[in-house]
């Protein structure tokens, strides 16, 4: 049995969930998210509670954890339309800079030429003193934007010179030593 399935979901005011077959769409005051899940896993609305059932009365492995993972989704998406996921990024380096220019992130890396990364239009990033903000509704879109960011330039562990998570803690290497 799925721990994480077997949770239902309190749906908070101002927020609408509706669900037409395999498909849920869920409507908040900061946007609306819609998703369709596999079959296997009947989704119920009732009076403000979202629950999930498995089709079959003996769930194998494969269901009890896609159980789990449909309530995680289904929980990600009304928590992000009531507020917004916000994942922060820091560019650290000599000559390192990350600016917001029109619907483009550039981003000075150390390399010949600055690296100019498109900012989707269904999120919003904010740059300070070296610090990237990212905000978005959809946690796995938000995640997903960050990776790539970071990937830009990865932190070298002798310096720590790159794009790192705020909470990010690099591993520091002892440099060459002198005879």
């Amino acid at each position: 049995m799925s721990r994480i399935g077997k949770k239902i979901i309190t749906i908070p005011a101002k927020t609408e969930v509706k669900v037409d077959g395999q498909t849920i769409s869920v409507k908040g005051p900061l946007g609306e998210m819609t998703r369709t899940f596999q079959s296997g896993i009947k989704i119920e609305v009732n009076g403000g509670k979202v629950s999930f059932i498995p089709s079959s009365k003996n769930p194998s492995v494969d269901m009890n954890s896609l159980w789990g993972t449909v309530s995680s989704h289904v929980q990600n998406m009304v928590t992000g339309v009531n507020k917004a996921y916000e994942k922060k990024l820091i560019v650290e380096g000599v000559g390192f800079k990350a600016d917001v220019v029109g619907t483009n992130l550039v981003l000075k890396l150390g390399f010949s030429h600055p690296v100019t990364v498109a900012i989707p239009k269904e999120l919003k990033v904010s740059s300070d003193k070296n610090v990237i903000t990212v905000s978005g509704i959809d946690k796995e879109f938000v995640g997903r934007y960050v990776a790539e960011l970071r990937a830009l330039k990865k932190p070298e562990p002798y310096k720590g010179k790159g794009i790192r998570y705020e909470n990010e803690v690099v591993k520091r290497k002892e440099g060459k030593k002198t005879v």
